[in-house]
């Protein structure tokens, strides 16, 4: 049926020939407007999230960053032909998908840098071409630590540097917003702790030395401030466990709270104290609010949602509701957008898609 734009009146003023190239364009809208997927569920109780769009569909998306423009992401995701993840970047809309990555190994957590020009991400590609194998997961989850090195690109993927080669886990790592430090997770001295490196990956400066784990670090937008997850077991039979499973390259992220520190390593505190796992913080341009992810609303700690707090550790929120996953949350630097992956709508086990939303107060 014809709607409001081809009325009767509209038919009659066309012509016949007009009104035959009117019906055409008529029909070719509503065919693009069948195919376009339909939005993303949503709840009544993601205030906060205003025009919800989903940008990729279909595969494992996730770690999807803004460029300090907001005009770009970078995310990895497994999807075919390549059996682990690469790295990719996108316009903010979902257009202009492109691999950066090699092809090979395994990336994780890429980032750009403030002038837009290029990317660091983390890559197994020398250690051996192909996909690393999965742990062994029969007695409990467990996150492999791969044989990560630190490597940055121009955003097409070109002039690849490795910057940080030390035998083992050196990942998760960010750039500070001037460009002139990097913040990482490494295991270069026998546990997982947080560091600081020129871009080419000097003047290294280890930042945190308490037993357990320390990742997923990130500078504020201001750069005057790091926000991580961390663990530090202090009952002696987990500290035990948790450094035999480091010797075996795993680590088992069943709890892990919110830290801040000043970007020179000064003035650490915690942030959070529920026992949950409490993954991917990222603060918000205003540098007093958190939003991450955390499973602290579930008894069985399998579902994980995204939840916002000060940083003092008052005002906890919880801000998403219609998905069993929700991570990687990230705010554009004008605090106007958030980015995040999630399970929602999706159509197999382990889809994972890269959704962004108008943040609204």
């Amino acid at each position: 049926m014809l709607d409001r734009a081809l009325d009767r009146r509209t038919l009659l003023r066309l012509g016949l020939a007009g009104a035959a190239g009117a019906l055409r364009e008529h029909l070719v809208a509503r065919r693009a407007r069948a195919a376009e997927p339909p939005p993303p569920p949503r709840d009544p109780r993601e205030r906060h999230l205003g025009n919800l769009r989903q940008l990729t569909f279909g595969g494992q998306n996730a770690e999807a960053y803004f460029d300090r423009s907001g005009e770009w992401l970078v995310f990895q995701s497994t999807r075919p032909p390549f059996g682990c993840d690469q790295i990719f970047t996108m316009r903010a809309d979902g257009t202009e998908v492109r691999l950066v990555s090699t092809g090979t190994g395994r990336t994780t957590c890429a980032y750009f840098f403030p002038d837009g020009t290029r990317l660091l991400y983390a890559s197994t590609h020398l250690a051996a071409p192909a996909c690393p194998p999965p742990p062994d997961r029969s007695r409990g989850y467990a996150w492999p630590l791969y044989d990560y090195d630190l490597f940055t690109c121009a955003v097409d993927g070109s002039d690849l540097r490795r910057i940080v080669g030390h035998p083992g886990y050196d990942a998760e790592g960010a750039v500070a917003p001037d460009g002139r430090r990097i913040v990482f997770t490494s295991h270069r001295n026998g546990d997982l702790d947080l560091y600081l490196c020129d871009p080419d990956g000097q003047n290294l400066t280890r930042l945190t030395d308490q037993p357990g784990y320390d990742g997923g670090p990130f500078f504020a937008w201001d750069g005057r401030q790091i926000v991580w997850r961390g663990w530090h077991p202090t009952d002696p039979q987990e500290l035990d466990e948790y450094r035999r499973l480091l010797g075996q390259g795993l680590v088992r992220p069943h709890r892990a709270e919110l830290f801040v520190m000043d970007a020179d390593g000064t003035g650490g505190r915690q942030v959070t104290r529920n026992g949950a796992a409490n993954w991917a913080p990222f603060l918000h341009p205003d540098g007093e609010r958190i939003v991450f992810s955390s499973n602290l609303h579930d008894p069985g700690r399998f579902d994980f949602a995204l939840y916002l707090v000060r940083r003092d550790g008052t005002g906890l929120e919880r801000l998403t509701w219609a998905e069993s996953f929700a991570a990687f949350p990230m705010f554009s630097r004008d605090g106007r957008r958030l980015v995040f992956c999630s399970s929602r709508g999706a159509r197999v086990p382990r889809e994972y898609n890269v959704f962004v939303a108008d943040w609204t107060e």
